[in-house]
């Protein structure tokens, strides 16, 4: 029991408190909808319903990605999370349909909402419980990745996004598309509630629905790469290699693989040393260059092979041209 509850202190706080914030919203906007007939607030609350479904669905799958390798999974479990981030793709495909196909019957039988001011109470306290689960991501984001925010943790964030874990990068892409939408929505109904144009409650519908699509293909993109397996950063590739060129006994990297697993790293390689050592020696600087780069909180597998330095310079970022 001791053991499932540190794997749950582990999981992603940021799809945790996403899925507890829009399970609330998903209630207040179903209230909303059901009492005033607005489309814009149905599609809002899909969204909401949504977002909680699948980021409970992540939140689960980041849990079970802390699980230790075992004989039979010897790398371990981080690519768990990127089978619930597909679940989660499945739930807002789903839901996007539903919301574009109200959409489009809004637009064939318009009809004038009511209760504006409980419309409008809900989707401001949505737009600040949204906005505050994504400004929380992209702390997040800036956390995970150790990028250095003095230019602004919403810049910073945007740029390191891919860098994310799995989970992280789901819940920022849906708060981006949620608050984005809970604003389209209030929109629709200020409109819908001091003009006669009737139609931009469907219209918004729809694009809400659209924004619901464009989240489903990036997550979907994003996760099935990972479940492929993709290649670290190189940020993280030159962090791994200063960390054994550091090394007073090695002399050059011969060959270095990084592989991603979820928010983790797994590397590969073989380095060279300064000539003269004995394999009793060869053999303890190895294992001081593994434990060093293992005391690195994301790389949780490292295999090394050793040989001695051949003279040549075989180290080089990924990028940078032979030669330079």
């Amino acid at each position: 029991m001791s053991s499932l509850w540190q794997m749950v202190k582990k999981g992603n706080t940021s799809s945790a408190v996403a899925a507890i914030g829009n399970a609330g919203l998903a209630v207040l906007k179903g209230i909303a909808a059901a009492a005033s007939g607005s489309g814009a607030m149905f599609a809002s609350a899909m969204h909401s319903v949504a977002d909680a479904v699948n980021q409970a669905f992540v939140f689960t799958g980041s849990v079970l990605a802390e699980k230790a390798p075992t004989r039979r999974f010897p790398t371990g479990f981080g690519r768990v999370i990127n089978l619930f981030c597909m679940i989660a793709v499945i739930v807002v495909t789903v839901m996007a349909y539903e919301t574009v196909r109200e959409g489009f019957h809004l637009l064939a039988h318009p009809a004038k909402a009511t209760n504006f001011w409980l419309n409008f109470a809900v989707l401001a306290v949505a737009i600040g419980v949204d906005g505050f689960v994504l400004i929380k991501a992209m702390n997040e984001i800036v956390k995970e990745t150790r990028a250095d925010a003095s230019g602004g943790v919403v810049i910073t964030a945007i740029r390191n996004v891919g860098r994310a874990a799995p989970p992280t990068r789901l819940v920022f892409y849906e708060d981006v598309v949620a608050t984005s939408g809970a604003l389209l929505a209030l929109i629709a109904v200020i409109i819908a509630e001091f003009t006669t144009f009737r139609l931009f409650d469907g219209i918004a519908t729809i694009l809400i629905g659209i924004l619901m699509v464009g989240v489903a293909f990036k997550v979907g993109y994003d996760n099935m790469v990972g479940l492929i397996g993709v290649a670290a950063p190189l940020d993280i590739e030159e962090r791994v290699a200063s960390v054994i060129m550091d090394d007073p006994d090695v002399t050059d990297i011969n060959k270095m693989r990084i592989l991603q697993e979820g928010r983790f790293y797994h590397v590969e390689g073989y380095i060279e040393l300064r000539p003269g050592l004995s394999l009793a020696d060869a053999d303890d600087i190895k294992f001081r260059v593994r434990d060093k780069l293992l005391a690195t909180p994301d790389i949780t597998d490292v295999t090394l092979g050793i040989i001695e330095d051949n003279g040549v310079r075989d180290w080089r970022p990924s990028g940078e041209a032979p030669g330079s």
